[in-house]
């Protein structure tokens, strides 16, 4: 009967002749346990690219009655035997279902997949991503309350704001296919003089000081195209008072986007991931000059995985098979992408002494 320890033949007789008696007790319907152990495994969490660091998801009786106590014992004892079998049963594999969202930096680097290579119609298959949530829906809010200047309701405001300017820098299609991000610019408070300059230099002259890529996903679509609809991510908003009374918001979310080339038939994909710190102020309009429904930068941070080491352009290069080989590993330690563990702050730290590395999955 598989692993573990067996019944003897007394207990087993036993077992069926109270199963066809009808002695209560006597089990008679798998599925709640098989559910349960099923859930259970659901919620366990479960090539080489470069990358770089910028910073400024009813029965019969008698025979009848015998043969269900027989599958009901055969099933019981396949779930206490070998558990993950019942998934393939009950449908939605342990390893497959969603994960609950991020409220929280989790404690250690997600468990790898079964190594498999992503296709067009499966961008994300051999990654953790492929149980993260689809765009917004990957990025946790908490719950507000009244904070600094802000009542609750502005609060959870803020929040949904800060969303947003996620969603309009990290998940627009346009932007993402390299259009200006207007609307999420326009979310930026338009007195705070260093970013606009910063912008203006961004989108005219990109370089590493003044590099778009550290608050928007651009891609060249002369070069790249999405492979699919779907941008996976994974992250959370917290929030706390600021200097001045000012609702201060930290943005930690990783997206991860699966592309092909350009050109048509194009059938090899390969994924950018990309994690940012953003810390977003909302400040009180009676102490600092803004303008209503904006908020001020107070840092942002970038680290990205094949999105391109060398020249800054403006865009995320990826690199292809032929293209990955040719420049082989990078020069600094290896690094986990889907690693949300450590701090934006460590991985910034250790990138900004090592220079380009070698992702261990992508």
């Amino acid at each position: 009967m598989g692993k573990g320890g067996s019944i003897s033949d007394e207990e087993w007789a036993r077992f069926l002749r109270e199963a066809e008696a009808g002695t209560e007790g006597a089990p008679e319907e798998p599925s709640a346990r098989a559910r349960s152990v099923a859930r259970r495994l659901r919620d366990e969490p479960g090539q080489p690219e470069g990358w770089r660091t910028y910073r400024p998801t009813q029965g019969r009786r008698g025979k009848g009655r015998y043969v269900v106590g027989l599958l009901v014992a055969a099933g019981l004892l396949v779930v206490a035997l070998d558990p993950g079998m019942v998934t393939g049963w009950f449908g939605g594999g342990g390893s497959d279902a969603p994960l609950a969202a991020e409220s929280e930096r989790p404690g250690q680097a997600p468990a790898a997949p079964a190594a498999q290579r992503p296709t067009v119609d499966e961008p994300f298959r051999g990654s953790p991503a492929a149980r993260w949530g689809d765009g917004a829906a990957g990025i946790h809010l908490p719950a507000a309350r009244a904070t600094g200047w802000m009542s609750r309701t502005q609060v959870e405001h803020a929040l949904d704001r800060s969303r947003d300017f996620l969603v309009e820098s990290g998940l627009a299609p346009g932007v993402l296919r390299g259009e200006r991000p207007d609307k999420a610019i326009a979310l930026l408070n338009p007195q705070q003089k260093d970013v606009q300059d910063y912008l203006a230099a961004a989108f005219r002259a990109p370089s590493r000081k003044n590099n778009p890529l550290l608050l928007f996903s651009r891609f060249d679509k002369s070069k790249v195209r999405p492979a699919g609809d779907v941008v996976k991510a994974r992250g959370r908003l917290t929030f706390r008072e600021g200097e001045r009374g000012a609702v201060e918001v930290t943005a930690d979310v990783t997206f991860v986007y699966p592309v092909v080339r350009a050109e048509a038939g194009s059938k090899e994909v390969v994924r950018t991931i990309v994690r940012r710190e953003i810390v977003m102020s909302w400040d009180d309009p009676d102490k600092v000059v803004t303008e209503p429904g904006t908020f001020s930068l107070s840092s942002y941070k970038v680290d990205h995985t094949n999105g391109g080491c060398g020249a800054v352009t403006g865009y995320f290069t990826p690199e292809f098979g032929a293209e990955r080989a040719a420049a082989g590993s990078g020069r600094g330690p290896d690094v986990d992408p889907y690693d949300r563990s450590t701090s934006m702050d460590g991985r910034t730290r250790e990138a900004a002494e090592a220079g380009c590395g070698t992702a261990t999955r992508s």
